[in-house]
């Protein structure tokens, strides 16, 4: 009987382990994906403003016009 248990024991314990092995990769994967995103993001950010810049321009170049005429 107690050799059982210690199975039993044992193969819960590589479960476990298997477990804790797999969640690993998963974070692991997670915080290059959340790393890429953040990449991503500012990059978006980055040209958003880059746009908004050109747009303001623009206008003030229109209204500059418009007042010229």
């Amino acid at each position: 009987m107690p050799d059982l248990s210690i199975k039993s024991v044992e193969r819960k314990i590589d479960e476990l382990i298997q477990l804790c092995e797999q969640l690993n990769r998963e974070n692991q994967t997670l915080k290059a994906n959340t790393e890429a995103w953040q990449r991503e993001r500012e990059s978006l950010l980055e040209k958003t403003n880059i746009a908004r810049s050109k747009v303001e321009s623009m206008i003030q170049r229109l209204r500059a016009l418009e007042q010229e005429s």
